[in-house]
């Protein structure tokens, strides 16, 4: 399983890079348009709406206040209509084709492409991705590339987030963290309430505007951390006093701790993923995030809710906690 939205053998997933979703959907050879992302990634047309709820009482129907369904025409099968979800009174609705003439206006402003957009959940939920031109060389030797996320539901379960996301190219480490004692990661919500079509946009300038702080700031504390020496010790140290167990805790907590101990330790110590940067606490960091974004184990994972790499790939945008902890560790180091 894949978790993307699928009906009839057909995925509403568009890329412009090689795919990562089990050879599902559309991979285009270039980056793409708004305009494109809604077609290729069957995100267009959807005309989501909401409608009454009714429930059965003694074989009457009778209507449910102020709940409704959120419904969506098929992107594949014409003429059928799928329920997304129940939502209240004030839920505002916020079409696919608002999220990409938002970003529209951000690739006018910014100069940042199209690469992925395509949707989750059964089409619960809806992602797109922008590249931003140029990319940043951490101590000269580390690349990493800059990018803008935007995530909805159409279930009411979350609120339309616009998020900065820095990426380490040589092992898509998402780098989204509180970079220089930052209260956030560059994480934006707009609630679907009244006034959120103008309220996105005013957000999604001013994420812009905060993307360029964001990696100024990224940068200078990598450069800090680059240019700080780790030794191996130095850093088994600091991971078994912030993960280790307990000596007397339960003998499969401690087999599992020191599973991913061991991991973090390899991580650092032996993966090519740190070559040009190993002994430091640039290197450090980055073995914690690949540890966590590839590696660490994520609760929930099943038939109903999707495989564990795409709960992985999402808790890795939305919920920077661990990694803003892994930062404050190595930047007590410089």
């Amino acid at each position: 399983m894949h978790n993307l939205d699928i009906t009839n053998g057909v995925a509403s997933f568009v890329s412009a890079r090689e795919d990562a979703w089990h050879a599902m959907g559309e991979v285009l050879p270039d980056s793409f348009t708004a305009e494109e992302a809604l077609k290729y990634g069957k995100l267009g047309g959807w005309n989501l709406r909401k409608t009454a709820l009714f429930t059965e009482v003694d074989g009457k129907k009778i209507l449910t206040p102020d709940m409704y369904a959120v419904v969506r025409n098929n992107p594949v099968v014409k003429g059928q209509r799928d329920v997304l979800g129940v939502v209240g009174n004030k839920y505002t609705i916020i079409q696919n084709e608002d999220l990409a003439t938002l970003l529209n206006a951000l690739v006018d402003e910014s100069g940042a492409h199209f690469e992925t957009a395509g949707a989750i959940d059964g089409g619960r939920k809806v992602f797109i991705t922008m590249k931003l031109p140029g990319n940043i060389k951490i101590g000269g030797v580390d690349r990493v590339d800059n990018y803008i996320a935007i995530m909805t539901s159409h279930d009411g379960t979350t609120s339309t987030q616009i998020m900065v996301t820095p990426i380490r190219i040589v092992c898509q480490n998402t780098l989204n963290m509180a970079f220089n004692g930052a209260k956030h990661a560059g994480v934006f919500r707009v609630r679907h309430t009244v006034g959120a079509h103008k309220i996105m946009l005013q957000q999604a300038r001013e994420a812009l505007d905060f993307t360029f702080d964001f990696i100024e700031d990224f940068q200078a504390d990598a450069e800090k951390l680059i240019n700080t020496t780790m030794t191996q010790l130095q850093f088994e140290e600091i991971i078994h006093e912030a993960f280790g167990a307990p000596a007397d805790a339960p003998l499969g907590t401690l087999t599992r701790t020191e599973n991913k101990l061991d991991t973090m330790m390899n991580l650092y110590a032996d993966a090519n993923t740190q070559e040009g940067i190993r002994g430091t606490a640039w290197a450090g960091l980055n073995a914690l995030t690949e540890w966590y974004d590839h590696f660490s184990h994520v609760r929930g994972a099943g038939v109903n809710t999707g495989t564990e790499e795409v709960l992985r790939s999402r808790r890795a945008l939305l919920d920077p906690s661990f990694k803003n902890q892994a930062l404050k560790m190595m930047m007590e180091l410089v």
